[in-house]
């Protein structure tokens, strides 16, 4: 559907809409103002609606009458924009309502699945689930698959989140802390690993430790503890305040430890 296609359609569209309010003393000015363009884009257009019949003046610019034509066109117009608009807001709802996960195997277009979360990722399958959607398209095993009409609830246990706080570089930074107490928490099963700072960045390092995420890592840990997954923090003195909150905010369990060597902490 072309809607305003020429250039200037709309703006005399809109010129058109606001003369058919019957305001008292409408002056080009106010419909400048109103519309966000300048006096001299009105005037030239109210010339061009007159030429063409959609408007008539009176009392020199003080008074403008849209005509029984400039009505018509109106009115064409509206109903064309609504009709594009409505085009728009389906198109955005059947987006909406289609999930994308992974098909544990070959479905077919029309196939009736369930769905479950395991460690972090959406997978779909002809299994029995709490949850479950209908296929939109065909997927092999392993692919990712479009899915529609779902319903039920996912099984899914928020996970939980741990936080180190390190040393900042002027209490000795990664040369003091206690290891000891360091390797006991990470022996933990962990799905993703995050860190905060540039001393979290050596300490994981000498660990040999690969991060899932570095930056934003509030966020992060929120997003994925709410997937279920089970988060290792990585801080740096105060910095752990600002994922605190955020988890706090979003109601996510989490344990701290510190792990200052005691002699480093004041």
């Amino acid at each position: 559907m072309n809607v305003f296609k020429k250039k200037g359609e709309l703006t005399q569209f809109q010129i058109l809409a606001e003369i058919a309010k019957n305001e008292p003393h409408l002056r080009q000015k106010d419909i400048a103002e109103k519309l966000g363009i300048t006096v001299q884009a009105v005037s030239e257009n109210l010339k061009n609606l007159a030429d063409e019949g959609y408007v008539e003046t009176k009392m020199g610019r003080s008074k403008y009458k849209i005509t029984k034509r400039g009505i018509d066109k109106v009115k064409m117009e509206a109903s064309d924009l609504k009709r594009f608009a409505d085009e728009v807001l389906d198109t955005m709802s059947t987006y909406k309502s289609i999930w994308p996960a992974i098909a544990r195997e070959d479905l077919k277009s029309g196939d009736k699945v369930g769905m479950v979360m395991d460690k972090g990722t959406l997978y779909a399958s002809k299994d029995d689930s709490s949850a479950h959607a209908e296929v939109l398209s065909n997927a092999a095993k392993g692919e990712d698959v479009a899915l529609i009409k779902l319903g039920g609830t996912i099984d899914l246990k928020p996970g939980k989140v741990t936080i180190l706080i390190l040393p900042t570089i002027t209490q000795g930074g990664s040369r003091s802390i206690n290891y000891s107490k360091l390797k006991k928490v990470i022996k933990k099963d962990f799905d993703k690993v995050g860190i905060m700072g540039t001393v979290s960045r050596a300490v994981v390092d000498k660990l040999n430790i690969k991060p899932d995420f570095e930056f934003s890592t509030p966020n992060a840990a929120v997003a994925a503890s709410k997937r279920g997954l089970n988060v290792l923090v990585f801080t740096v003195g105060k910095m752990n305040r600002s994922i605190i909150r955020k988890l706090d905010d979003d109601g996510i369990e989490y344990k701290l430890y510190d792990v200052v060597l005691e002699d480093q902490e004041n």
